[in-house]
């Protein structure tokens, strides 16, 4: 769950809108992943919360999320990104600088930095779009810590508003993996249903339920996962 508010900065960031907006959110999402992978998984939290925010200015804009994971005893692990990005003209390309840190009831992921740029495409009337984000990556603490990674993020907003398809994917090369080909797959699709959108619904109950799946491959492991959830996310 991160990076997923990204397609909000993208039509504030790149695009000549009359006014600034801001969101903010917050997800429930419940892991099938620990009954897909018993064997590779058995001690996968089942329950996360992720929190998301996003906050344009004259400028660029400003996100982070907070990933915390829960176990049965509280909070097993916490993980934070947090990303701005520089732009001082009209153009659809934004300087693009991130941190990204967390840590474990019995480790600390390494600390990396990232810089790089963003361009974004949208259409219109602002249904869909995405942007791609090639950057240098320094992972502190690895033995070889110069990487580099590619970001891209996405949205599609369809059936007026009632659902919504957006999500991310990482691309990067960690250098101390174990495995002969050490690239790090990740993505996040996450799929809406927007209750407001209902008629007869109020426009300010802002409650959306829907589902993730998380992929990933060589992502703490040399496998290639597929975990579904189940989510619910309140927009502020």
């Amino acid at each position: 769950m991160k990076k997923l508010i990204l397609f909000v900065a993208t039509l504030i960031a790149f695009c000549a809108l009359p006014r600034i907006a801001e969101a903010q959110n917050i997800q429930m999402h419940y892991d099938f992943g620990r009954h897909l992978y018993s064997k590779e998984a058995p001690t996968r939290p089942r329950l996360t919360t992720t929190i998301e925010m996003f906050r344009p200015d004259k400028w660029g804009n400003t996100f982070f999320f907070v990933d915390m994971d829960y176990g049965g005893s509280g909070i097993r692990g916490a993980y934070w990104e947090i990303a701005r990005e520089f732009k001082f003209w009209d153009a659809p390309f934004a300087i693009h600088t991130e941190y990204n840190g967390g840590l474990t009831n019995s480790f600390s992921y390494h600390s990396a930095f990232l810089l790089g740029g963003t361009y974004a495409l949208n259409a219109p009337d602002f249904s869909y779009g995405f942007t791609v984000t090639p950057m240098y990556k320094y992972i502190r603490g690895n033995k070889k810590p110069h990487s580099a990674q590619l970001t891209g993020t996405w949205y599609y907003h369809f059936a007026d508003g009632l659902c919504s398809f957006n999500g991310f994917m990482d691309l990067w090369i960690d250098g101390d993996s174990p495995v002969k080909t050490p690239v790090v797959f990740l993505s996040e699709p996450q799929f809406w249903l927007n209750l407001n959108k209902i008629e007869g619904v109020d426009p300010d109950f802002r409650l959306s339920v829907g589902t993730e799946m998380e992929m990933s491959y060589n992502f703490a492991g040399n496998k290639f996962f597929v975990m579904p959830t189940l989510g619910v996310k309140w927009t502020f």
